[in-house]
């Protein structure tokens, strides 16, 4: 049964109606299934587009037809079929009946398929598809073969599972390069949601993954691989990325091998030859020097800061004023803004280091109007978030993984985040784009900046930079007034006092 979409079903308009039952093929049988030949969700239930919103097909029909439909019941198949849409075969019910209906038809599935229960206190649920399941830690496992096959296997894995731990494969049966993938990606997955890791990084660690899939193949036990294997691979990544990102996906590979080990699904680490190493320094070097310098002048600033919508300038001004990057910008909570004392307290997301920054005049006022315009968000746990994107969703990934119906990340592998994309529109329409300039570009340009005043510390603590020294192991805070100094710096160098904005005073640090 379809899970309920918690929405009243709008007026359906005589031309929405007339093109709805365009989409339904009757066959002339009014008694039989009316099944939809229109658009289908990924659980194989009809939808049709009305009113801005999808909603299921079955649901639109039944209410059609002048019936209710209330927000807190289900419109549900009594012929057990997703794309039928007649009436006849329409039925409301609650929550418990829904339930108890879906059971109740897997079980005659089951048995269908020949899959029951052998004796009343088996552990395993039959489907009908043929196999068996389990739900353990709030995800369903499958089992195949018979159900003496799928009781032993049961109990090879049983401890590991419960235990929350990843099970070790059996003994003639070497986990694969597709298999310590999967296992892996699970196990940081749930970092991600106890938030220890970005989405981003994951994202990372899936593309990495990727590739050792497409490189080496899915079956390939984990254990055979060779130096040439890794050879081979090192080659088609160099094809494809950077010096920099080479060497970041060799280290990927290195600790996706070392987390196999400790996680005792292999015996020994796969030997990857010396040619399996990142790129020399001077490599690296010369590739920067190739890129160009990774910084923006004062006058590209403000034709951007002219240029760029509401909700991207408030960005640049925050990247620019307090050194924030993409994932900053997207992560940024209201309650971490004092705009009338205009203050910003902002952990990095990262890697939770302090920051603390005055914000210019301009920043407020940008980030007033910002929040003010800001679309109503989708999820309402993203309600305090300072920027939303016109899809009503956050500006960058480190929102949970979203997973489809058996708890698999569903769309989670990486993607360009809004503020990377909208940020390179504008780049383009200014004819300002070069190879190796993005958003993280404004955090070079206010440490160049800024640096030039001389106090590294309070640069420093705005960037939400680690102090590894002594000093910094006994540096309890640092006085507003050099905060204060080192982004007047950058902003007199953004806007020189010719200018009129900054004729403007600043008191007290507000706005």
């Amino acid at each position: 049964m379809p899970t309920l979409k918690s929405r009243v079903i709008p007026p359906i308009s005589k031309a929405d109606a007339d093109r709805f039952w365009s989409l339904v093929k009757r066959d002339g049988n009014d008694l039989g299934c009316w099944n939809w030949a229109g658009s289908v969700n990924s659980k194989g239930y009809g939808r049709f587009f009305v009113g801005g919103k999808h909603y299921y097909a079955h649901r639109l029909a039944w209410s059609m037809q002048g019936r209710e439909t209330p927000a807190n019941l289900f419109i549900c198949h009594t012929c057990d079929n997703p794309l039928c849409v007649n009436p006849h075969h329409l039925m409301m019910a609650d929550a418990a009946t829904n339930n108890a209906d879906a059971k109740h038809k897997r079980n005659l599935k089951a048995k269908r398929a020949g899959v029951v229960k052998p004796r009343a206190d088996y552990p395993l649920t039959p489907r009908g598809d043929g196999r068996w399941c389990k739900k353990i830690r709030g995800r369903i496992h499958y089992f195949t073969g018979t159900a003496e096959e799928a009781l032993e296997e049961w109990l090879r894995v049983k401890d590991d599972m419960l235990a929350g731990r990843t099970p070790r494969p059996k003994d003639d049966d070497r986990i694969a390069v597709d298999g310590l993938a999967n296992a892996f990606l699970t196990a940081k997955r749930e970092r991600v949601e106890a938030g220890e890791m970005a989405a981003r990084s994951w994202g990372d660690y899936h593309a990495t993954c990727a590739a050792m899939v497409e490189q080496f193949g899915k079956g390939r036990a984990v254990a055979d691989l060779r130096p040439e294997d890794f050879a081979a691979l090192r080659k088609t990544l160099a094809k494809r990325v950077g010096p920099v990102r080479l060497g970041n996906e060799i280290q990927r590979v290195r600790s996706i091998l070392k987390w196999a080990f400790e996680s005792e699904l292999i015996d020994v680490p796969p030997r990857t030859g010396p040619e399996f190493k990142k790129p020399a320094k001077h490599v690296v070097r010369k590739a920067r020097a190739d890129v160009g310098p990774r910084m923006f002048e004062a006058a590209d600033l403000q034709a951007m800061l002219k240029a760029a919508p509401m909700q991207l300038r408030a960005m640049i001004y925050l990247g620019l004023n307090a050194g924030l990057g993409n994932n900053d910008c997207g992560s940024l909570r209201l309650h971490n803004v004092d705009l009338a004392k205009g203050w910003l307290d902002f952990p990095r997301p990262k890697t939770g280091i302090p920051r603390r920054c005055p914000l210019w005049p301009e920043t407020v006022e940008a980030l007033r109007k910002a929040i003010a315009e800001r679309p109503e968000p989708i999820d309402s746990t993203n309600g305090d978030r300072a920027f939303i994107t016109a899809d009503r969703v956050p500006w960058t990934g480190d929102a949970k993984l979203k997973r489809d119906e058996n708890g698999d990340p569903a769309g989670a592998g990486p993607r360009v985040d809004a503020v990377t994309k909208a940020f390179r529109r504008l780049l383009d329409s200014l004819d300002l784009h070069r190879r190796g300039l993005g958003f993280y570009t404004l955090r070079h340009v206010f440490e160049t900046v800024a640096g030039a005043i001389g106090d590294q510390v309070a640069v420093d603590c705005v960037m939400g930079h680690a102090d590894h020294t002594m000093a910094g192991h006994y540096r309890e805070r640092i006085d507003d007034a050099r905060l204060l100094a080192v982004v007047e710096h950058v902003r007199r160098w953004l806007f020189p006092p010719t200018t009129k904005r900054n004729r403007k005073t600043r008191k007290g640090g507000a706005a």
